[in-house]
């Protein structure tokens, strides 16, 4: 689905972002959303997650049941059964069904008409991700580690500065936030 009376884009997504989102996503998740629609001057629908029910690599969570699909309004589902949610080579079945979760904030002024929607032509996966890579613990002195260890303080502030950009929370804040979560964003002293 995607909407037939205003643009439809994606939740941003697919970049580093520091640890201490993870037991703070929800906030994150809130800013991140709040400062999209701003971007987009309240005039936009946004897609969060759009799969192919027919297959998946990798599986966000498991297929939903026929059940589900056709409470969902899949009624053709029905027919098919199991065996048409089976996972099928990449590519997906034909006539599987394709869900998609769509998020909108508006108002009377940025949204004067009510939402219409349409069948999507884009049957292409997608899903807001937000990617936490743990700094490796090396201990030894080798070549490539000491060169791992140089460049993570450089990461990591671009890390912060991605999450800044992201959220409009303040840079100094998040790598103070980083700092008290193990993630230092200056070289060590």
């Amino acid at each position: 689905m995607e909407a037939a009376n205003y643009r439809t884009v994606r939740v941003p997504s697919d970049f580093d972002v520091p640890l201490f989102v993870k037991d703070d996503f929800a906030n994150f998740y809130r800013a991140a959303f709040d400062r999209a629609v701003a971007r987009e001057k309240m005039h936009a629908v946004f897609v969060e997650y759009a799969w192919d029910m027919g297959w998946c690599d990798p599986c966000a969570a498991d297929p939903l049941t026929v059940a589900e699909l056709t409470a969902l309004g899949a009624g053709w589902v029905a027919a098919g059964g199991n065996e048409l949610l089976r996972r099928a080579p990449r590519g997906g079945l034909g006539n599987a069904p394709y869900v998609t979760r769509l998020h909108v904030r508006y108002d009377a002024v940025s949204f004067p008409e009510d939402l219409t929607f349409i069948e999507t032509g884009d049957r292409e996966n997608f899903q807001g991700r937000y990617i936490m890579r743990h700094p490796a613990v090396i201990r030894e002195s080798c070549a490539a580690g000491d060169a791992y260890r140089a460049a993570l303080p450089a990461r990591l502030k671009r890390e912060a500065q991605t999450l800044a950009d992201v959220t409009g929370w303040p840079q100094k804040e998040i790598e103070a936030r980083m700092q008290a979560n193990g993630q230092p964003v200056a070289e060590p002293q």
